[in-house]
């Protein structure tokens, strides 16, 4: 069975996005070369990237541009040449190199993926997505970048979810920058 994997950034006090959906907070510091050595050993992996439109559109408005190849060549090519999944009820297609879209029940299309063949798949942002699998249990991990800034307002990455959610963390790791990756495995 594939394992399903969250990969958040969030700021000190618990958002994911800014009050607009505004993220720029979390690109500070990325100038880091240790951080920078991270994010790109993290894009080398093998996974299937699964989003919602929101995030989706995001990411396909910037990954496969120069200023991208440019800025993160290595998470460029490969965000441009993974296999991509968009969950959408109301987006006509999907243009973007290797993305399908899926249009069904989000915990049931999950739940049959994460029974096909193929690499472990993950979520990157996509905070109602993020949710609603949280929700039906289908979350083996969450990955979070803690960011040094507090917004005051925003979204959190678990709204409306429905009963407490028990997580074990399983690795650490600071960054000179002040950014802290955390990485917490699901309690069943």
């Amino acid at each position: 069975m594939r394992k399903l994997n969250a990969f958040n950034h969030v700021t000190l006090d618990g958002y994911f996005a800014g009050e607009n959906g505004d993220m720029s907070w979390a690109h500070k510091g990325n100038d880091d070369a240790e951080y920078q050595a991270f994010v790109a050993g993290n894009a080398s992996g093998e996974s299937e990237l699964l989003f919602g439109r929101v995030t989706y559109e995001m990411m396909a408005g910037y990954w496969p541009t120069p200023a991208a190849s440019q800025q993160a060549p290595i998470v460029a090519e490969k965000m441009n040449s993974g296999r991509k999944v968009v969950f959408s009820k109301t987006l006509a297609e999907a243009s973007w190199n290797n993305t399908k879209l899926v249009r069904g029940d989000l915990a049931e299309e999950v739940k049959k993926m994460k029974d096909e063949e193929g690499p472990d798949m993950v979520i990157l942002g996509s905070g109602s997505i993020v949710a609603q699998l949280a929700a039906a249990g289908l979350i083996d991990n969450y990955q979070m970048v803690i960011n040094p800034v507090a917004l005051g307002k925003g979204r959190t990455l678990f709204e409306g979810l429905p009963q407490m959610l028990s997580l074990k963390l399983i690795k650490s790791r600071t960054f000179n920058n002040g950014k802290i990756f955390l990485s917490y495995e699901a309690i069943a």
